[in-house]
């Protein structure tokens, strides 16, 4: 018998945000969308403070210095 394992990613490659949504791509080809409403200081900041992120982790996480906020890609999918 055999076991099928499938890996996932959660390594971002970029992000955007689009009518009160977050578009996240993931470097095996997913994209997810999932709204600010979920993260309050993501939900109230100006486009300019959302645009201004990095990743962290090699692209595991999203950091905003000037918001402190921190997102682990993984748990966006959950």
């Amino acid at each position: 018998m055999s076991i099928l394992t499938v890996n996932k990613s959660y390594i971002a490659l970029n992000l955007d945000f689009i009518n009160g949504s977050m578009i996240v791509n993931i470097e095996d080809g997913r994209q997810i969308s999932v709204p600010l409403e979920w993260f309050p200081k993501l939900r109230d900041a100006s486009h300019e403070q959302l645009m201004n992120y990095r990743f962290i982790g090699g692209g595991e996480g999203i950091h905003w210095e000037a918001l402190d906020e921190d997102l682990l890609v993984e748990n966006l999918f959950l």
